[in-house]
């Protein structure tokens, strides 16, 4: 929602710079065995079985960074089932994640706690 919020000030100002999002699928991470608990082991398992490397997991994020011709607003993602694993492609995210008004509601928010506030303006 940040980064499409953050695309669609970029258009408003007339800049030519482009915000892209990417999510790695499900890659084999020490993020998943922080809990001391049968459950890091359960997810060792889903690690080995299922996940895809870290190494193939960093390819989205390479991909919306490096592909010249991507669209503004472009969410890249593994081709696989369910976008767990596989290559990078511009893939869909929630009907929920484009509701406009949340988008600019976060914007704010992530400004009024951080502090920061971006010009899109200053880029143009």
């Amino acid at each position: 929602m940040f980064a499409y919020e953050l695309q669609h000030r970029f258009v408003t100002a007339g800049s030519p710079l482009r915000s892209m999002a990417a999510h790695p699928g499900y890659a084999a991470t020490n993020l998943q065995s922080r809990t001391e608990s049968v459950q890091d082991t359960i997810m060792g398992v889903l690690n080995r079985v299922i996940a895809q490397s870290a190494e193939q997991g960093a390819l989205p994020t390479l991909y919306a960074a490096t592909v010249p011709d991507l669209p503004g607003g472009a969410y890249i993602g593994p081709d696989g089932i369910g976008e767990t694993r596989g290559l990078p492609r511009p893939v869909g995210s929630s009907g929920a994640s484009h509701d406009r008004e949340v988008q600019r509601r976060l914007w704010e928010l992530s400004e009024n706690l951080t502090g920061v506030h971006h010009d899109p303006t200053a880029h143009a």
